[in-house]
């Protein structure tokens, strides 16, 4: 192997390593954002469940409501 393989060699590796650096930054970036889009996203979820059995509670009492007014 000549010296200048070797140069060209030693510069791919350091170009590999500094890919390899760059990707692991935006990849520990990209783990918090989907943490905290995980936290908003179960946040949301919990507002609608609860509006769901709201809007469930508020059709059966009226149903029950309006069958105990028409059969009495």
């Amino acid at each position: 192997m000549t010296e200048e393989e070797r140069n060209l060699a030693l510069e791919a590796l350091e170009q590999i390593a500094k890919h390899e650096k760059e990707c692991g930054e935006r990849w520990a970036e990209a783990v918090v954002e989907l943490r905290e889009l995980r936290k908003v996203t179960d946040s949301h979820a919990a507002r609608w469940e609860k509006l769901a059995w709201m809007v469930i509670g508020t059709v059966i009492t009226t149903v029950i409501a309006t069958w105990v007014k028409l059969a009495g």
